[in-house]
């Protein structure tokens, strides 16, 4: 497999954005400390699986973020099918919002509600975990419900672009036996093309050392 870009040599392990840096990490992060706190206050601590089932998606989804991101420094592969079970993840904790909502009479924020540009603005411009607790013990149910669900699809539309991103690579460069496979055959060509370049200058030095030689015999020079 060529190399797309000569002068950068291959890397076998692909050197990843820390997870803590990423947009939609972070917003994951939210979302399961929003769920959590979601669960304790407006369902009840026991005979409801719908608390474990959202607490686990939320936190399936963060952790899948991490595993995916670490594991991406050596499998293409295993980065691309973790996300995508962050992303199944929150699409799941994304339908409890939807259901909780709607079974309960409560209103689903979309285009045209008067909160809804405000909300949309709010969770665009806000990633960390920190901008968020304050409000949890104030918003009641139908406004923490549309926002934990605001957050998910927009995690959601994060997580898609990451995968078309790592897709693309994926194709183009392919995993970590391609990569191990191109850095080893670059290298084996590098060392090739230096040998090659020695042999060539072999007969040019000994010309030379005789053109030396003859002219320290003419000037009497013993050597």
């Amino acid at each position: 497999m060529p190399n797309p870009n000569p002068e950068k040599p291959y890397q076998v392990l692909k050197r990843q954005k820390p997870w803590r840096d990423a947009y939609y990490y972070q917003k994951s992060e939210v979302i399961y400390q929003m769920t959590y706190v979601f669960c304790q206050r407006f369902l009840p601590p026991h005979g409801d699986r719908t608390v474990d089932q959202m607490v686990q998606a939320a936190r399936s989804g963060k952790q899948n973020i991490i595993e995916g991101i670490e594991d991406g420094e050596t499998s293409t592969e295993m980065h691309i099918k973790l996300l995508n079970v962050a992303r199944s993840s929150l699409q799941e904790l994304r339908e409890d919002y939807r259901d909780y909502l709607l079974s309960r009479n409560l209103t689903i924020w979309t285009s045209g509600f008067e909160r809804y540009e405000k909300m949309q603005t709010f969770c665009r411009q806000h990633n960390k975990f920190e901008d968020y607790q304050p409000f949890l013990p104030k918003w009641d149910e139908e406004e923490m419900a549309n926002i934990a669900l605001t957050l998910c699809c927009m995690t959601d539309t994060m997580l898609n672009h990451q995968l078309q991103k790592l897709e693309k690579e994926f194709v183009e460069m392919g995993g970590i036996k391609e990569r191990m496979h191109a850095a080893r055959t670059g290298y084996r060509q590098a060392q090739d093309q230096e040998l090659a370049a020695l042999r060539q200058e072999v007969p040019m030095l000994r010309k030379e050392v005789e053109r030396l030689k003859a002219l320290l015999r003419i000037n009497n020079i013993e050597f």
